[in-house]
């Protein structure tokens, strides 16, 4: 044991805590007997003596209390773990002679009991007699108490004749059972062996008991019936020289070594020479007070057997017990003194390992005691430093790596960023990947030392994960970035696809190797919403170098065209969830032409698209519009281009640009592009008419954007639809007025002026004025609207020949013919409405005269007949003002109105009454008077009927 090294991680204690100054500690002055038994336990430390008391010491090592537990003395004595319990065994007073005074007893220190006022003494739950009939008396040698589940004790008495007493069971209620246990009988014949030691060994439901003696080492399956016994070994030891370690391993010592032993037989030992007068175990630790032959002194050792040091030796005097309890190590001399030894803290212990510069045993101490990560790491960085200051960089890397985690990654980084460690570097920052704690700057790094090694193998381990398999382990877009800049495109692709970072592999293929055709076939193997955000980030450059394929699969994307049932079932949910080729229409902005063959290819295969309508304002505007660009012919651009500029200053008041005959020179020049722009407007009128039909209330495209495109680039056709469509019919005739399109002008008014189809005939007023205005001869157009306003009777004479005699141009043959007509037509008219005067008034001086006649004369019934029944008029009878007579009877409960008269009458007083509603009815009146021809005689009517013609003069106040 030469080789052990020693240190000092235990120091004595001061155990007094109220005694006075720095005196030594000492068994209290109250407990007078020489102490034979002690145990520890639930904070306290209870000690027996032989004069049968009890005392319970505190940590100040002060008497709590002590009781006489025994009239003789106390043998053993253990406290329980799960309840303040204390069982003992003593020689108490002897009832009889043939009874034995050696019994067990029972104490519940929670329960006290006051005998006097100086004495406290805990309740004694039981008392059993050790020794019966059955088991006879012999020497106690040693004592051993397991709680099994409370309140079932398993106690275990060694005797000095080979025998072992147990008693299991309720002890407080003596429900129990006893057996006893023989060791293996001496095979020289001699008397048995005492037993100098017990201990329990409790796994799971199995029970088992090490019993010691001198000569053999023993186990017994007390959880088999009856107990199996095995023998173990050949050798024992003497008394106090027994204990079990914490993983319940039996230790005995004997003068040359400390064996220790498991169910199935001997362990390890250590040859640890001289006799073991006590063995115990600490905390990890192994406690040996060895006698040494010669001296005849005492020495305490605190092995620490996993790192294989002595942790503490002190020399002590003649012990009579050791015990733990509070964490310390506590030895009860002979002489009652008592010396308490404490571990140093293990700050404490790693200064003085620090000092000695022993870092591995440092480390290995950290590590048995179960000390906290961080303090472990602590103690490796501090041993890396020491191996990186002897420049020892490979070994001191090996203690930094143990660190991940909780020493900072650059304390150790920039310890290695000198060029002849960057392997070592290298090495760490794998490892740092491989915990899953590595940031961006850590994978640059790392990166950047495999490039600068030019160590591929290393890089590929790194990157492809050997078998290409596993989590990412860096940062995705770090990695990449580093590969990029170093020119390994292949390790960069491989991790953006590992990651399904679909873009960056994209943006590699794009734009460092340029290879289209795989980028627009990984793009085709993608799922739809990843490949329509690809598409979106890197469509200009693929329609740039492949755009028939581009648009191909644009069309899949947003058609779902992979499978034919697919569209017809589709729901509006669904087709929300598909992209929408507005989606896509700025990756064509150098690309129109293919633009436009993408959109005019989606609404064939489309028709019930939520985008719709911009999908047609974006196909309007490429049709209409003059400068679409073709990459293929970019010369004709340039002049095509230039002849817009010119001529876009050319604007009419109304904001329309003439472009018929411009177009023609322009087709002159270049037929081509004439052609080209002919085409596209051909396919624009189409979409405006297609998407705005007769049965449509709303069109399918923006009309406010679709007439400013028409007016911009002088698309005539265009905007006379519009117009028309939105009956903005004066801006359809101005369209002709400014192309001075005359006969244009009056098929326009025909068709826009019918008011049998709810045209506006107001037309023809508008273009009398215009030709009135025109300043040039236009007989012939004039003669030709004069039919249709004669037709229509839309506007007077007297005001066409106001509006045409502006013009000097025309001469009054143009209107001689319409005048003498329209005389014509109302010298007959005035001659119908005299003959209509003469007859009303004849009616009405012949109804004033009856009126008259009523008033002043007599009126004479000379009737001799009913009206009703034609009989013989006979009294009672009834004669109306009216000339028809009826006999009473026969005109019932209606005396008051003739019935040849009623009708007409109530026929009378109905249309006036409803005259007089009509009154109030302004909407009727209104609507009557915008359908009329002729206004004014609807207005007349009515003052006829008097109508209008009653009004209601309020009362003035006060009056």
């Amino acid at each position: 044991m030469y080789q052990w090294r020693k240190f000092e991680f235990f120091e004595e204690k001061s155990a007094g805590r109220g005694g006075g100054g720095g005196s030594a500690a000492a068994v209290p002055a109250e407990i007078a007997g020489r102490v034979t038994c002690c145990s520890g336990g639930r904070g306290r430390v209870a000690v027996g003596c032989d004069d049968g008391t009890v005392g319970l010491l505190d940590r100040g090592f002060r008497l709590s209390y002590g009781f006489q537990a025994y009239a003789a003395s106390v043998l053993f004595l253990q406290q329980l773990k799960q309840r303040n319990v204390l069982v003992t065994v003593g020689d108490d007073d002897q009832s009889s002679s043939q009874s034995s005074a050696i019994c067990l007893k029972v104490f519940d220190l929670d329960k006290v009991q006051e005998e006097g006022s100086n004495t406290t003494t805990p309740f004694c739950v039981q008392i059993l007699r050790v020794f019966t009939d059955q088991f006879p008396q012999a020497k106690i040698t040693s004592f051993m108490v397991l709680e099994e589940a409370p309140p079932i004790l398993l106690i275990a008495i060694g005797l000095d004749n080979g025998f072992i007493y147990c008693i299991k069971g309720d002890i407080a209620r003596e429900r129990i059972t006893r057996f006893k246990l023989q060791v293996e009988a001496a095979t020289d014949g001699s008397t048995s062996l005492p037993i100098t030691g017990l201990g329990f060994r409790v796994e799971g439901q199995a029970h088992q008991l090490f019993s010691v003696t001198p000569g053999s080492v023993t186990l017994f399956s007390l959880h088999v019936q009856p107990p199996r016994r095995q023998t173990l070994d050949q050798i024992g030891c003497q008394t106090n020289a027994v204990a079990m370690s914490d993983r319940m391993d039996l230790i005995i010592g004997r003068p040359e070594a400390v064996y220790f032993y498991e169910v199935d037989g001997r362990g390890p030992c250590w040859a640890f020479d001289g006799e073991k007068k006590f063995v115990g175990w600490f905390r990890g630790y192994l406690l040996c007070i060895i006698e040494d032959q010669r001296t005849q002194k005492s020495t305490l050792n605190v092995y620490d057997h996993k790192n294989r040091l002595i942790a503490h030796s002190m020399p002590v005097g003649d012990v009579s017990h050791l015990v733990c309890e509070w964490g310390y190590i506590i030895l009860i001399m002979t002489d009652k003194k008592i010396l308490c030894i404490g571990e140093k803290d293990m700050e404490s212990k790693l200064d003085m390992l620090f000092k000695k510069n022993l870092y591995t045993v440092a480390i290995n101490l950290v590590q048995s005691q179960q000390a906290d990560p961080a303090s472990t790491a602590e103690v490796l960085r501090k041993y890396g430093d020491h191996l990186y200051g002897k420049q020892e960089y490979d070994e001191a890397m090996s203690q930094y790596i143990h660190t991940i985690g909780h020493l900072e990654p650059s304390y150790v980084i920039q310890k290695f960023l000198d060029a002849k460690r960057i392997y070592n570097l290298t090495n760490y920052l794998e490892k740092l990947h491989d915990r899953g704690l590595a940031s961006k700057d850590h994978t640059t790094l790392l990166l950047n030392c495999c490039t600068k090694l030019k160590d591929v193998e290393k890089l590929n381990h790194f990157i492809k994960d050997e078998d290409g398999v596993g989590d990412i382990k860096f940062d995705v877009e770090t990695a990449i970035r580093v590969c990029r800049a170093a020119g390994y495109h292949e390790h960069a692709m491989f991790v953006a696809k590992k990651a399904g970072r679909h873009e960056l592999y994209l943006k590699i293929l794009l734009e460092d190797l340029g290879r289209y055709d795989e980028a627009l076939q990984y793009i085709s193997g993608l799922e739809a919403n990843q490949a329509g955000l690809t598409v979106k980030e890197y469509g200009k450059i693929l329609v740039e170098h492949r755009p028939a394929e581009t648009v191909e699969i644009l069309l899949r994307l947003c058609t779902d065209v992979g499978d034919p049932t697919t569209r017809r079932g589709l729901n509006s949910m669904h087709l929300l969830m598909i992209p929408s080729p507005m989606d896509f229409v700025n990756i064509f902005v150098h690309s129109p032409r293919y633009l436009m063959e993408f959109l005019e290819n989606y609404i064939k295969a489309v028709t019930d698209s939520p985008a719709q309508t911009e999908i047609h304002n974006t196909l309007l505007e490429l049709y209409i519009s003059n400068d679409l660009s073709f990459p293929s012919i970019s010369q004709e651009n340039e002049y095509e281009n230039h002849y817009i500029k010119e001529t876009k200053g050319k604007e009419t008041a109304n904001g329309y640009r003439p472009g018929i005959k411009e177009k023609t020179d322009l087709g002159k020049e270049d037929p081509k592009i004439a052609k080209n722009i002919v085409d596209r407007r051909r396919k624009g009128l189409a979409l405006l008419k297609s998407a705005w039909t007769s049965e449509m209330e709303d069109p399918l495209y923006d009309v406010d954007l679709a007439l400013i495109l028409c007016n911009t680039n002088a698309f005539k056709d265009g905007l006379l639809f519009l117009y028309e469509k939105l009956k903005l019919y004066r801006e359809v005739i101005s369209c002709y007025k400014q192309a001075h399109d005359h006969q244009g002008l009056i098929a326009c008014c025909k068709k826009l002026g019918d008011s049998s189809q709810r045209g506006d005939p107001s037309l023809w007023g508008d273009l009398l004025k215009y030709f009135g205005e025109l300043g040039e001869d236009c007989s012939k157009e004039v003669k030709e609207v004069l039919t249709y306003i004669e037709k229509d009777d839309v506007v007077p004479p007297i005001v066409m020949l106001q509006t045409l005699s502006k013009n000097p141009c025309l001469t009054l043959s143009v209107v001689k013919d319409y005048i003498a007509r329209k005389l014509e037509q109302e010298s007959k008219l005035i001659e119908d409405d005299r003959k209509s005067i003469d007859k009303y008034q004849g009616e009405t001086e012949l109804m004033k005269r009856e009126i008259e006649d009523l008033k002043t004369n007599a009126k004479v019934f000379q009737l001799s007949k009913c009206s009703a029944c034609t009989f013989t008029l006979d009294l009672p009878a009834v004669h109306f003002m009216c000339t028809h007579s009826f006999h009473l009877r026969c005109l019932g409960d209606n005396e008051k109105e003739c019935p040849e008269c009623a009708p007409e009458y109530r026929s009378v007083m109905e249309a006036k009454q409803k005259l007089e509603q009509n009154t109030r009815d302004h909407d009727l009146f209104f609507r009557q008077l915008r359908g009329s021809k002729d206004g004014f005689s609807v207005i007349a009517d009515y003052f006829s009927k008097g109508i209008v013609s009653k009004t209601t003069v309020p009362p003035e106040n006060g009056r």
